[in-house]
């Protein structure tokens, strides 16, 4: 037989023949023409060099080879179910990963990313304030916010934010009662603290240690927000982003050491994940969120 089994959207049709005992009443279930219906079953007959159906005034019975093909057609439908279920999974709305520290995504920020969901409330997002540096590439997120010394992995999307520089900051009662050193050198004596993060900001710790006797800090936190409440507290001098403290300079809150050391300059990027890039969605909000977010630190 020269004939090959090659059109598989006849089995649709075969099926809805058997269900419903006519090609009338499948063509009202599949929406075509009765004439269609039965030049597929035809064909379909044609291409298999069997007879699936007995017609008669009655309408169309399963031949006993039509009978005993019925398993296998049903398989075959319900296995084009799941991969279309599956399909459709893996290309329906996901929510937006967007990871960095906890200050990115507050204040400003957080009414940006209000704004586009006003013009794109379909668009859900999943914010992952996490302290370790979250791999990309990995895609253990989508969307990164974040402040670094070192280059990225060239395969991620970058698009730069600014150049935040960092320098040593005490608060008005640590100065009242230990004075403040005036430059990196006049830092030993002092009491230092540091946010130890091998995985985030190295270069600030590395920093400290170099400039302090023992080549260590006086403590180190785990976590950066209690590194810099204790600072505030006057328990001692941390670095600190001196853009992000600029209103609590300027109320006398926090006082600046010096001026700001140029190795701790950084580059804040938004880092997107190569898959993510791929999603209309994120491209979308990146487009909308990069300028806007960065206009906030210019």
């Amino acid at each position: 037989m020269n004939n090959r089994f090659r059109n598989w959207s006849d089995l649709r049709v075969f099926l809805s023949v058997a269900r419903a005992g006519s090609t009338l009443a499948a063509s009202r279930d599949l929406g075509m023409a009765q004439p269609t219906v039965a030049r597929r079953i035809d064909a379909l007959e044609h291409a298999l060099g069997l007879t699936l159906f007995e017609r008669d005034t009655r309408g169309f019975r399963l031949t006993p080879e039509g009978q005993s093909l019925l398993p296998a057609a049903e398989a075959v439908a319900n296995t084009i179910a799941a991969f279309s279920d599956q399909a459709q999974a893996i290309a329906g709305p996901r929510p937006i990963r967007v990871t960095g520290f906890v200050a990115n995504l507050e204040g400003a920020a957080a009414r940006i990313l209000s704004e586009f969901s006003g013009l794109y409330p379909d668009v859900q997002f999943e914010f992952l304030a996490v302290l370790n540096l979250l791999d990309l590439t990995a895609n253990e997120a989508d969307i990164a916010l974040r402040v670094t010394w070192s280059e990225h992995d060239p395969s991620l999307i970058c698009r730069h934010v600014s150049n935040p520089q960092f320098t040593l900051f005490g608060a008005p009662a640590y100065a009242e009662k230990y004075g403040l050193p005036r430059s990196p050198e006049e830092m030993a004596g002092h009491t230092v603290l540091s946010w130890k993060r091998d995985d985030t900001a190295p270069v600030l710790h590395d920093w400290i240690c170099r400039h302090l006797p023992g080549n260590r800090a006086s403590r180190s936190y785990s976590e950066v927000a209690v590194k810099d409440t204790a600072v505030r507290a006057g328990q001692g001098l941390g670095l600190m982003n001196v853009r992000l403290v600029a209103p609590e300079v300027e109320a006398g809150t926090l006082i600046r050491c010096f001026d700001p050391p140029e190795e701790l300059t950084a580059s804040h990027d938004i880092l997107v994940a190569p898959d993510a890039w791929r999603r209309p969605e994120v491209k979308t909000f990146v487009r909308f969120f990069a300028p806007r977010y960065a206009a906030l630190f210019r």
